[in-house]
């Protein structure tokens, strides 16, 4: 019998990170164990806690740890604006910049005729349901652009049309983007979205 044979499950469970792979979990685990009071432990205890407490918020997708989330309650963000993101990961993004002050929408995916992904699998149903029972004004798309994406986006944009204005993110270049090292479909919707200076 091994003497590190939880060591190497931990090792094992932590590869399946994203981002992490047999080497890097390797490091992590290392240095969790020598810092095994002081994260290890801590770590453990809060995994355990948000394993037994993560939720789906029932209204719009995202993550926490209540039926529903502090977005969605809130007062502030009732300002009529919906932003469609794929998943909660491009929600947090959108957090994290500060810039949107509205309410969100988490599809969960994006359509896809080849993996077999309909409306029907994803959020799309309930998100025509909000825009009828809630006061909507305006619904940002805000997928990657991605063929599945962008029809996803075309999707949507056909199921709303005429009940609530429709925008999109901006596309094209990104600040300190090298025209050289761009793609030619970014320098493409860079070109169709330019704006008068």
């Amino acid at each position: 019998m091994s003497s590190t044979r939880d060591i190497d499950a931990l090792i094992e469970l932590m590869a399946k990170l994203p981002g992490l792979g047999p080497r890097s979990a390797r490091r992590a685990v290392l240095h969790l164990i020598r810092k095994r009071a002081l994260l290890l432990s801590p770590l453990a205890d809060m995994m355990q806690q948000v394993a037994a407490t993560a939720r789906e918020c029932l209204n719009c997708g995202n993550v926490g740890t209540a039926d529903v989330c502090d977005i969605c309650t809130s007062e502030k963000r009732a300002n009529g604006e919906l932003c469609i993101v794929e998943d909660v990961a491009d929600l947090w993004a959108m957090e994290r910049s500060g810039v949107f002050k509205g309410r969100y929408h988490v599809l969960g995916g994006t359509l896809s005729a080849l993996d077999a992904i309909g409306p029907q699998e994803l959020r799309i149903p309930r998100l025509l349901d909000r825009v009828k029972s809630e006061e909507i004004s305006e619904v940002i798309l805000a997928l990657n652009a991605t063929i599945d994406g962008q029809t996803t986006a075309h999707y949507i944009a056909d199921q709303l049309e005429h009940q609530v204005r429709l925008t999109s993110l901006a596309q094209g270049v990104p600040i300190g983007g090298e025209l050289d090292y761009l793609d030619d479909g970014t320098i493409t919707a860079a070109m169709r979205a330019r704006k008068q200076l």
